[in-house]
């Protein structure tokens, strides 16, 4: 007799969004999230990130995003991921302000943002920060090699252009797909770079 096969159980993935520019690249990263049929999608926001959202993209953030995808306010130590024996997969902060970076660089944990990430670290989860400043200070770039340094993969929202884009949108996605291969999640975001033809 054969024995009916489990579901795959779908991957928690955590978007983190901060206070600084860039929303534009956390919705464009949930939309894609949400596609996803192998993904769990929960947002954590602080209240700097929201009102930035809300600047940025023109509306509040618990009226842009799919109903059924959970918002956090900064302040909810109800939720599960600030603990180690909770089994997300990986966590993106972006964009990630250089509040938020100095904060998970030092363990501060002062809010669900920080401890999430901080439990990413201790339990050598996925950690993707984004973070969206210039130009950086000698600060900004020590915090970031102390979080390169616990594990964590630094990626500054620096989209390249040999792909040609042609609008905002394009650009945008660019950096979504760098996050969604570093997640490894299939994607049709981007061309991406090939060997040039024979004599091109």
């Amino acid at each position: 007799m054969e024995h009916a096969k489990k579901p795959a159980k779908k991957k928690e993935i955590i978007v983190a969004i901060t206070g600084a520019s860039g929303s534009a690249y956390a919705k464009r990263l949930i939309e894609e999230l949400y596609k996803s049929r192998d993904v769990n999608t929960y947002v954590l926001v602080s209240n700097t990130g929201k009102t930035v959202y809300r600047m940025e993209i023109g509306q509040d953030i618990e009226k842009d995003l799919p109903e059924s995808i959970k918002i956090y306010n900064e302040q909810d130590f109800s939720v599960p991921f600030i603990s180690g024996s909770h089994m997300f997969y990986a966590m993106v902060v972006v964009p990630c302000s250089m509040s938020t970076l100095a904060s998970i660089a030092h363990g501060t944990g002062i809010n669900i943002i920080h401890r999430t990430a901080d439990v990413c670290l201790k339990e050598k989860r996925k950690l993707i920060l984004v973070p969206r400043e210039t130009p950086l200070n000698m600060v900004h770039l020590k915090n970031m090699m102390i979080c390169a340094g616990m594990g964590a993969t630094i990626m500054p929202a620096m989209p390249g252009f040999y792909n040609a884009p042609k609008t905002v949108s394009d650009i945008v996605n660019f950096m979504v797909s760098r996050i969604m291969d570093h997640l490894e999640i299939t994607h049709d975001l981007m061309t991406r770079w090939k060997e040039p033809p024979p004599n091109a």
